[in-house]
């Protein structure tokens, strides 16, 4: 089952309702500008005449390139109204200016220094509205060394040590290169840390009045996110090691991914090297039962040593045991006694898995000019007074040019349509 987006509502509005936020956002971080707007910002995307550069990332509705087709776009960019501007034209300054002092917060991803010389910076847009809050989300921020360095996600996820830390151990793969997550991970890292940033900037701003400058940098973004890798080398002055399909970590830790009788996979969080002698006894009783345990009701086993001792062997039982059954009695199996088992589920699987729809995690968005509706992936929390909604699919290339131009800033149709002629929207 899914749910209307609307539906969530019940007619109550997101916990960020009236806050207003000009986006001027790539890639790095429209996915930020998303999470305000579904929780009830009214984000205003502001393009380029023809359309911001990520509409035309694939894939495309129906194969068709286009750029008001990209499903990419559509996803990163739901609850925000869309307008074109030219700010490098006088005309487009003036109104982005205008924009700006009915807003609260402006989120952009443009090179260091190109705003101020524009005088579109910080403290020009502030003068005239002193609570504003504007975050520039860059590859390396605004100072430093690398600041105008040319990046991509992959640069970030090398750099930042994610690459590091992902791929193959050499028991599996000799050799091995590190490998890339995907998706545009470092995206999705500075996009959160900036939507943090901006959070705590307005909680700093209900209480003072006072808004201000915040420099969000995906590369230093990227350095918080490496799980552990920093922290142990800060502490102990190890690097981690990269490790198939688990934790990166310096020793040689044994294996938690296993393959299971039916061809699936499910993860058991090294519960070799954690167990203790009553958890191995009841795990073993368990295997027991399918006459799988081999050595592991032996009463060595409740010596917490000899257990620890002899994890990589109960590794290679438990492997066995694994190699002998379905993956859905394992994992649910392993849940009912106490040990922290998941099945390594493929894409088809979590579009039907009953747990999301039982949450209504899948969400309906309308797309009119389609004349249906497609799902998306919802909200990572349900909030009971000011819920999360997806209020409206992403917006065509300049749909809200004359709601926003014409209905906000009152310009003429006449005016709006000199603009457009003379290339300024």
């Amino acid at each position: 089952m899914t749910n209307d987006a609307s539906s969530n509502s019940a007619g109550l509005a997101g916990p960020l309702s009236g806050l207003r936020v000009l986006e001027l956002a790539d890639e790095k971080g429209q996915f930020c500008g998303k999470l305000m707007g579904d929780l009830g910002a009214d984000v205003i995307k502001i393009e380029p005449r023809g359309g911001q550069n990520t509409r035309s990332v694939g894939p495309f509705y129906k194969d068709i390139p286009h750029p008001d087709r990209s499903l990419s776009f559509w996803h990163y960019n739901t609850s925000k109204r869309g307008i074109t501007l030219n700010l490098e034209s006088t005309e487009g300054r003036e109104l982005f200016r205008r924009l700006t002092a009915t807003a609260d917060l402006v989120l952009e991803t443009f090179p260091p220094g190109y705003l101020p010389a524009l005088g579109l910076g910080y403290k020009d847009l502030a003068s005239g509205n002193p609570g504003l809050i504007v975050c520039s989300l860059t590859p390396f921020g605004q100072t430093g060394p690398w600041r105008d360095y040319l990046t991509c996600d992959l640069a970030h996820l090398a750099a930042g040590g994610q690459m590091a830390s992902s791929g193959y151990d050499s028991d599996d793969v000799a050799d091995a290169p590190p490998i890339a997550p995907g998706g545009g991970n470092a995206w999705h890292i500075a996009s959160h840390y900036a939507y943090m940033g901006i959070m705590a900037a307005l909680f700093y701003r209900d209480a003072s009045g006072e808004g201000q400058y915040i420099d969000a940098s995906v590369h230093e973004a990227c350095a918080l996110t490496t799980e552990g890798a920093i922290a142990i080398y800060l502490s102990t002055g190890e690097v981690v090691q990269r490790h198939t399909g688990r934790h990166a970590s310096p020793d040689n830790s044994v294996k938690i991914q296993l393959p299971t009788q039916d061809g699936g996979w499910v993860n058991v969080t090294r519960s070799g090297s954690a167990l203790n002698p009553a958890r191995l006894r009841r795990l073993a009783e368990w295997m027991d039962e399918h006459g799988l345990a081999q050595d592991l009701l032996d009463e060595k086993y409740q010596d917490l040593a000899t257990v620890q001792a002899d994890a990589r062997h109960t590794t290679d039982v438990l492997a066995n045991f694994f190699a002998n059954m379905p993956q859905e009695d394992l994992w649910t199996g392993g849940q009912e006694r106490d040990f922290p088992w998941g099945a390594i589920r493929t894409m088809d699987e979590i579009m039907g898995d009953p747990h999301l729809e039982d949450r209504g995690f899948f969400v309906e968005v309308e797309h009119p000019e389609l004349g249906q509706s497609f799902t998306y992936p919802g909200a990572a929390a349900i909030y009971n007074g000011s819920p999360w909604a997806i209020s409206r699919r992403a917006p065509l290339i300049g749909e809200h040019n004359e709601e926003i131009f014409c209905g906000e800033l009152a310009l003429s149709k006449g005016e709006l349509t000199l603009l457009a002629e003379s290339g300024v929207i």
